[in-house]
């Protein structure tokens, strides 16, 4: 039985508190806020843990294992810091931490303790994109050629990020999970419209290969789109992840140039065929992920999305930030 202590039930931390009390090998044990009114919610909703305000003293107490880290981004490094050096195991909200630095001492000190470290990167545990996945190493789409992602809605601003940092890790994270070689260069775009913070932003990741990337993330659309595309040579992917039940769509449709030798004679061929929507499974992807972080936890295996995955992602964060003040320069990875 691994004993937890979630800090943070503000807006995401009660789905990882339910998610945790009602898994088999977990037991909540204490929630940490420092907002009175959000503990006296978790202490109604889950009356037998303890409910604190002192992040010290859940992360440094004797019966807690593991401690999940569901706080502003700003806070991660100390809070996640602080758990390692009182022997914890963490679980990290995304994005990781907010400089690249930060997360190589965390990683550095959980190697050292031989404690696990895993971001909270949760669409990876999603039925579409592991079938997406599936697909990939299937060998459906042939060789990657993009990711497309548009994701866009009317806030929730937040006063301590850009949109950037707030939604364009899920793509991210999506593809270094998808993606197996690593980006070259990143070029962004963006503007601040409400406050300091850039609210729309468009982001170009430049992989080796010809693989290219763009994710658009907004907090100023009128309405709200979670669509992404996959173009392979072989086949094409759309998944809309608002659709409630054809969720991924896999076409078979693509272009294939036929001569080479003169480029007056190019012969482009297209290719029209059937679409598919396979099944696509429906458990909720948090629940996956915890019980995935308590195996990794009871079998001493490494998590595929551990504080490395979580540096790689800040890494590229980082990036796009600096290319957006350069107003889209090129920056190196």
């Amino acid at each position: 039985m691994i004993r937890f202590g979630v800090i943070g039930y503000g807006y995401w931390g009660p789905n990882v508190v339910r998610n945790l009390h009602s898994l088999d090998g977990a037991q909540l044990v204490a929630v940490c806020d420092s907002n009175p009114t959000a503990l006296a919610r978790a202490k109604k909703s889950f009356p037998e843990i303890s409910a604190t305000r002192d992040s010290s003293e859940l992360v440094s107490a004797t019966d807690i294992d593991a401690v999940a880290v569901i706080t502003p981004v700003r806070t991660h490094f100390e809070l996640a810091k602080a758990a390692l050096q009182n022997g914890k195991h963490v679980f990290v909200e995304k994005p990781f931490t907010s400089t690249a630095a930060e997360a190589e001492e965390l990683i550095e000190l959980a190697a050292r303790r031989n404690l696990k470290i895993m971001v909270d990167h949760t669409f990876l545990f999603t039925g579409a994109v592991r079938k997406i996945r599936q697909l990939i190493d299937d060998g459906a789409l042939g060789n990657l050629y993009y990711y497309d992602s548009t994701r866009v809605n009317l806030g929730l601003f937040q006063h301590d990020v850009n949109v950037v940092w707030d939604l364009a890790p899920h793509d991210l994270s999506i593809m270094d999970y998808l993606i197996d070689a690593r980006p070259e260069a990143i070029v962004a775009t963006g503007e601040s419209h409400l406050n300091s913070h850039e609210d729309i932003a468009f982001i170009t990741v430049y992989f080796p290969g010809n693989i290219i990337a763009h994710i658009n993330v907004n907090w100023l659309s009128p309405v709200k789109v979670r669509t992404t595309l996959i173009g392979g040579e072989k086949k094409m992917v759309v998944w809309n992840d608002l659709e409630a039940d054809e969720k991924i769509r896999l076409y078979d449709k693509g272009a294939q140039v036929m001569n080479r030798d003169n480029v007056y004679a190019l012969l482009v061929s297209y290719r029209s065929g059937d679409m598919w929507a396979p099944r696509v499974e429906q458990t909720e992807a948090l629940t996956l992920e915890l019980d995935y972080f308590l195996k990794c936890i009871s079998t001493d295996q490494t998590p595929s999305n551990d504080g490395k995955a979580g540096w790689r992602v800040v890494k590229m964060l980082e990036a796009a930030n600096a290319s957006m003040k350069g107003k889209g320069n090129v920056v190196r990875l």
